[in-house]
C-alpha cells in the first residue's frame, strides 16, 4: 500500500547536490508540497494543514492520483487526500505520470517547477517518482513509510509484516533516492503488533503515527536531514503487492500461519476457502495459544459451536498432531457475515464438513 519508488533518467548526482547546498534558514518558511492518495496519506496532510503556523510551512499544492471508477456504479471517485485538500482549498494536481518520455510527465514536471517546492512530503502516492521529480524541492522528497526499514521495502508492508508474524512494525521518514525505498532513515518510531490486529487496525494505528512522525520532522528538518542514517542493504526484504488469490486458505498449514493470514489479508483481499463448490470468507478467528489438537484431515470442521467453529488445519512446528483454527465470524456466498452462534443455530455448516483449497 505505501511504496516510494524512482527510475534513473536523470542524473543521480544531482540528488545529493540539492540536500547539500541549501541549508534551511529558520527564518524560511517553507514551500511544502504534499503527495499521496489514499487514507493513510489523506492523516498526515490534516495533520500538516492543521500546524502550518506552528510548522512555519505553506502547503502550496496537493498532488495525488487521477479520480477512479469505484462503487457498483463505477462513477469516478477523488482520493482521500484529493477530498482534504479541497475542503481546505489548497490546488490539486493530478499527472498520470512524470515521465520524461511523454508530454504529459514533462508537463508535470514543469507545473511542480512552478510551485517552488522547498520539500515533497510523500506518502502512498502510488506514481513513480524519477530523480528529476525528487530534485525539484530544494531539499528533496520524504516518505512516510509504514515499517522499520530496512525491513519491509514495497508496496504492502503493512500487511506483509503481519502475515510474517512480526512482533512489531512502525514508521520511518525517509529521504527518497533513485531506489524503492532505499534512501537514508531521517526518524523511525516502532509500533507493537497485537495479538488481535488486523491490516485494517494495524493501517489505522500507523497512519496516526506517520501523522506525528512527519510533524516531527519538520519541526527541525535541517536537523534530521544532516543527522540522516543509511539503511543496512543486507537487512532488507521486499514486500510485494498483495493478489487475491493470496487470500486462499491452504488448510494442511499450520493454524498459526493461517490465522496470520486472515488478520494480515483483512480487510483485503481477505482469506476465503470453499465449501461444496461455493466459496466462504473467513472473517476472524481466535489467537492461537494452545491449540486444540486433531486427527481429522486438514480442512474438516470438527465442532461447530457457539464461541468457535474449530477447523483442522496441519501440523504446528512444536507438535505431531493436526493443529486445529477456531473461527469466530465468516460469510457464505449470498449471505450476510455471521457469527459461530449464528451459524451453530442454524444449518449451513455441520460438524464433519470438508473446506477445501480450491473451487471444484
Amino acid at each position: 500500500m505505501i511504496t516510494s519508488a524512482s527510475t534513473t533518467t536523470d542524473s543521480v548526482s544531482d540528488l545529493s547536490a540539492s540536500l547539500t547546498t541549501n541549508p534551511i534558514q529558520s527564518n524560511q518558511r517553507l514551500r511544502v508540497i504534499f503527495a499521496g492518495t489514499p487514507e493513510f496519506a489523506a492523516l498526515s496532510l490534516e495533520a500538516l494543514i492543521s500546524q502550518q503556523e506552528a510548522l512555519n510551512i505553506d502547503i502550496v499544492a496537493v498532488y495525488t492520483q487521477p479520480d477512479r471508477k469505484a462503487g457498483r456504479g463505477q462513477k469516478l471517485s477523488a482520493s482521500a487526500v484529493k477530498q482534504v485538500a479541497l475542503n481546505h482549498d489548497i490546488a490539486v494536481e493530478q499527472p498520470a505520470t512524470f515521465k520524461k518520455s511523454s508530454v504529459e510527465g514533462m508537463t508535470a514536471r514543469q507545473i511542480l517547477r512552478t510551485y517552488q517546492p522547498d520539500v515533497m512530503i510523500v506518502a502512498a502516492y502510488g506514481l513513480i517518482l524519477p530523480i528529476g521529480v525528487l530534485t525539484t524541492p530544494t531539499h528533496g522528497c520524504l516518505n512516510i513509510h509504514g515499517s522499520l526499514l530496512p525491513r519491509w521495502r514495497g508496496a504492502a508492508p503493512i500487511h506483509r509484516a503481519l502475515l510474517a508474524g512480526d512482533d512489531e512494525t512502525g514508521i520511518t521518514i525517509m529521504q527518497m533516492d533513485k531506489g524503492l525505498d532505499t534512501g537514508d532513515m531521517l526518524y523511525k518510531v516502532s509500533c507493537p503488533i497485537a495479538a488481535e490486529d488486523t491490516a485494517s487496525s494495524l493501517h489505522d494505528k500507523l497512519a496516526a503515527l506517520g501523522a506525528i512522525s512527519i510533524t516531527t520532522v519538520l519541526k527541525d528538518l535541517s536537523h534530521y536531514q544532516t543527522q540522516a542514517t543509511a539503511q543496512d542493504d543486507t537487512q532488507a526484504n521486499y514486500a510485494e503487492k498483495l493478489i487475491k488469490t493470496e487470500g486462499e486458505i491452504d488448510w494442511t498449514q499450520s493454524a498459526t500461519v493461517i490465522e496470520r493470514q486472515i488478520r494480515g489479508l483483512t480487510p483485503w483481499p481477505g482469506a476465503y476457502t470453499f465449501l461444496a463448490g461455493q466459496r466462504v470468507k473467513i472473517l476472524a478467528s481466535l489467537p492461537v495459544n494452545a491449540s486444540q489438537p486433531t486427527d481429522e484431515p486438514a480442512g474438516t470442521v470438527v465442532s461447530v459451536g457457539r464461541k468457535a467453529i474449530l477447523v483442522a488445519c496441519g501440523k504446528d512446528s512444536t507438535q505431531n498432531t493436526a493443529s486445529t483454527l477456531a473461527i469466530t465470524n465468516l460469510q457464505f456466498a449470498g449471505g450476510k457475515p455471521m457469527t459461530a452462534e449464528q451459524i451453530c443455530h442454524g444449518n449451513q455448516l455441520n460438524d464433519g464438513d470438508q473446506f477445501t483449497v480450491e473451487s471444484k
